[in-house]
């Protein structure tokens, strides 16, 4: 099978790549899959609730508190 597409070529790479991995291979691929569903999903629905949303109404809202937020000096770190 003659890829000349270097796009293809990656894909064909990484593809025959993992066809072939050995079973404890497989087995990583896994663990590593379900942490990283573990780390973005569930923590993040119990972890870090959107405060914005929550505490403000409407866009205009969020993003005039944003802008305060981030343009106002506070005295802690003068």
């Amino acid at each position: 099978m003659m890829v000349n597409n270097p796009i293809r070529k990656v894909i064909n790479f990484y593809l025959e790549g993992f066809r072939n991995l050995p079973d404890w291979g497989v087995k990583v691929w896994v663990v590593i899959i379900f942490k990283l569903f573990i780390m973005f999903f569930i923590l993040k629905l119990f972890f870090f609730p959107d405060l914005l949303k929550r505490d403000f109404g409407s866009d205009s809202e969020r993003s005039k508190y944003m802008l305060e937020q981030l343009t106002t000096k506070t005295e802690k770190y003068d």
